[in-house]
């Protein structure tokens, strides 16, 4: 064969130019299109429909301001801990009446925390909680029974205490490192680095469930991502904003000469038959990643449409609209079951914790509170099949390091459904006793976790439909804490 030079090839190439340049912009949708779930599905049936929303806070949320005790010997452990109230000195606390116009503290003008309709009796205290100043839509959710909090969760190989904790005792893989729990959190796996999240694996076993085998059960609104990669599957890559992502300049409605040139070129190149296997196999890609788009794209025009004020004007406010309007279109595309991802990043408030924070946890808080509106009764209708969880790779350190605090392991997360699906208005797990030297801190303000991660992706799982026999390959170290064979729920937030 004669070598030849790129410049060569695309001048010699059907419509030089255009087909080489406008595959390399829908990449992820590339490699997503072609990829078929394996069919080892051990699901009998799926008569219902179930989709997951997992959405990460990425950097490691400061979630012992997220949740925040609020009995007064409680909350007095969490303003010592905290080196005090804010806008005194270094403190991280938040006062229990204060607001806050743009981070800044404006003392005694009447915006409490949250207080939340939970309390418990422990050793003789009626414990009671609230939520961040700016979280009042969670704080309406959990009242309403569609929320829960998870207290003091983490990455865990086997139940640690400070003994074991001490002596580096199997323990997590990369603790308090950036990189190492944010895998760890996506593949349910902490003991070892793998390419494979769980969201990705348990669709390959739940891949019978779903008619359309062109478009992956697993839909991304941040790109690619560990948690939706499995052995053959990765995510459906979708914009927030305008849905599919199709190849660039192609349209199969062309509006222009330009965009008319684009498709029939594109459709030209796709149309060709390749005998080289290499080319072949590509242009198959290519083909299936065209043919999932126009079906995507038509599906999600014939979604319902909601009014401007419906959803925040953010990034997860576009999202999470996005995710309510496919799974409106659930029927057309011809899916039982469906995970979704979203990545908010910005969580690593090593400086600046409290004005981030004040922005950053309305962000999320007004957002959850519009999607669950729109799964409600008015809007989608599917609340009761929907569980939306939020995941950070870790905690932060209650000890302030001047301006904001750092990496930390055990914190508190959030879970959210229809009043049917959620057991909401509770605090799972041990929320621990704040002060310094307490049976888990190690330092910092720094807690060891006592609920783990294995546990509540489990109970995610196994409500999703994956068999107990199947819920150890998904989380080898499962066995630690709960009997997988178990009829009840790891923790008991979902409804079985």
């Amino acid at each position: 064969m004669r070598k030849i030079n790129r410049r060569e090839f695309l001048g010699q190439a059907s419509c030089a130019g255009l087909g080489y340049l406008t595959f390399m912009n829908t990449l992820i949708n590339l490699k997503a299109m072609n990829s078929a779930a394996i069919s080892n599905s051990a699901v009998a049936g799926c008569n219902d429909y179930k989709a997951i929303v997992c959405i990460l806070l990425a950097g490691g949320n400061d979630s012992y301001n997220m949740l925040m005790p609020y009995n007064n010997s409680h909350y007095n452990e969490y303003v010592t801990a905290r080196k005090g109230v804010y806008g005194s000195g270094a403190g991280l606390a938040i006062a229990k009446n204060a607001q806050y116009d743009n981070g800044t503290l404006i003392p005694g003008t009447g915006l409490s925390l949250g207080q939340l309709n939970y309390s418990r009796m422990e050793s003789g205290v009626n414990r009671t909680w609230a939520v961040h100043p700016m979280m009042t839509k969670v704080r309406d959710l959990f009242n309403d029974g569609k929320l829960a909090f998870l207290s003091n969760i983490g990455t865990l190989i086997q139940p640690t205490t400070k003994t074991t904790y001490q002596n580096g005792q199997a323990l997590p893989i990369g603790l308090f490192s950036h990189a190492d729990q944010i895998q760890q959190w996506q593949t349910g796996i902490p003991s070892i680095r793998s390419p494979y999240g769980w969201g990705g694996k348990m669709a390959e076993m739940m891949s019978d469930c779903n008619s359309n085998q062109s478009i992956s059960m697993n839909v991304s609104l941040s790109g690619s991502n560990i948690f939706q990669t499995g052995n053959s599957t990765v995510e459906y890559a979708i914009d927030g904003n305008y849905g599919a992502v199709g190849i660039d300049g192609y349209s199969p409605e062309p509006t222009y000469l330009a965009q008319e040139v684009y498709t029939e070129a594109i459709n030209s190149l796709i149309g060709e038959d390749y005998k080289d296997i290499f080319q072949k196999t590509y242009m198959d890609v290519v083909r299936n990643a065209r043919d999932g788009f126009l079906e995507f794209d038509e599906a999600i025009q014939q979604s319902i449409t909601f009014d401007a004020s419906d959803f925040p004007d953010s990034s997860i406010g576009a999202s999470l609209e996005m995710i309510a309007n496919t799974i409106d279109v659930r029927n057309i595309l011809g899916f039982k079951r469906q995970i979704f991802f979203i990545t908010v990043g910005g969580w690593d408030h090593h400086d600046d914790v409290m004005p981030n924070q004040h922005a950053m946890l309305g962000m999320i808080s007004d957002a959850l509170g519009s999607f669950q509106d729109a799964m409600g009764p008015g809007g989608v209708n599917m609340e009761n099949n929907v569980v939306t969880m939020l995941i950070s790779e870790f905690g932060r350190t209650l000890a302030s390091n001047g301006n904001g605090s750092d990496h930390a392991w055990g914190g508190n997360t959030m879970v959210m459904g229809g009043p049917n699906l959620i057991n909401g208005g509770t605090i799972y797990g041990d929320y621990p006793s704040l002060a310094s030297g307490s049976e888990f801190e190690v330092g910092l303000g720094r807690f060891i976790p006592t609920l783990s991660t294995d546990e509540y992706f489990a109970e995610v799982a196994k409500w999703f439909g994956v068999p107990n026999s199947d819920l150890t390959m998904l989380f080898p170290n499962l066995g630690n804490f709960y009997d997988p064979f178990s009829n009840n729920m790891p923790i008991g937030f979902l409804n079985a």
